[in-house]
């Protein structure tokens, strides 16, 4: 059901995880986009993972949520999996028609599985235990050197968070639509692909309606709260450094070693 998807919700909770400097995790999460596609081997991998776990742990979020973020993109996995495994280089240990399995073939799929599983969750993570505000003041924090080339830092920081906040409201709306055309009689899981596109018509129609309806709303509320940008705004919270979070660099920066000296002891790569 829609109403399951929890990627993009925020759940308030006294964890270390919660408590980091809103920009410490986005940079860690940024170094982990990055270093987690530089895994070329089982060790590096596991350490990958590993890190994953530790944090996810340390949020005390509920295991239950982050399945929920994964049952969105289960079909991507299972589907990239899949033509990773039977389309793989090197000599075939079984094939069939058009269908090889080989060594590499399974190791890609692996490999691609488990850096899109520990991609989603790291994602999850973040927006779990950092609220919208946290998220649109350490994005424009971040951005702020940007400022000097008349870049809209507070804009565009803004524009995320609220597209980041919405993104629950919009799920729970289309689930509401769903259940209301089901209860007209509208018929949305038989027939064939082409039947069952065309039965998202009378879904898709309203949600836009109601998109733009809330779009206007938040613009007016904003207005009326004399909104104008970033000029001359204070904040209610300051967010600073703690020791937590160089802790928490510390650990990201032994997690990167260890990938780096697995890629140049294992696979020779760096």
């Amino acid at each position: 059901m829609v109403r399951d998807v929890a990627f993009g919700q925020y759940f308030p909770a006294k964890s270390l995880v919660h408590r980091l400097d809103p920009r410490a995790k986005i940079l860690m999460f940024i170094a982990y986009v990055v270093i987690i596609f530089c895994t070329f081997n089982y060790i590096s991998l596991g350490i990958v993972a590993a890190f994953t776990a530790l944090f996810l742990v340390l949020s005390r979020i509920s295991p239950k949520f982050y399945f929920k973020s994964l049952k969105v993109i289960i079909f991507i996995v299972i589907f990239t999996s899949l033509l990773n495994l039977f389309y793989g280089s090197g000599e075939a240990i079984w094939q069939w028609w058009v269908f090889r399995l080989t060594w590499n073939g399974i190791n890609r799929a692996v490999f691609v599985t488990v850096r899109i599983i520990c991609l989603i969750l790291a994602s999850s993570c973040l927006t779990f235990t950092t609220s919208p505000t946290e998220l649109t003041d350490a994005i424009e924090r971040l951005m702020r050197p940007l400022k000097v080339l008349h870049f809209p830092v507070h804009e565009i920081a803004m524009m995320m968070s609220l597209a980041l906040r919405f993104i629950p409201t919009l799920l729970e709306e289309t689930d509401k639509i769903m259940q209301a055309q089901k209860a007209r009689g509208a018929d949305m899981e038989s027939g064939n692909l082409i039947k069952r596109v065309k039965a998202l018509i009378p879904i898709l129609i309203p949600l836009f309606v109601s998109a733009f309806r809330r779009a206007y709303d938040v613009a007016t509320a904003m207005e009326c709260r004399c909104y104008r940008g970033g000029a001359g705004r204070t904040r209610m919270k300051q967010i600073h450094l703690a020791a937590r979070d160089v802790v928490s660099f510390v650990i990201l920066a032994l997690a990167i070693g260890g990938v780096i000296v697995c890629n140049i002891f294992v696979t020779g790569t760096i």
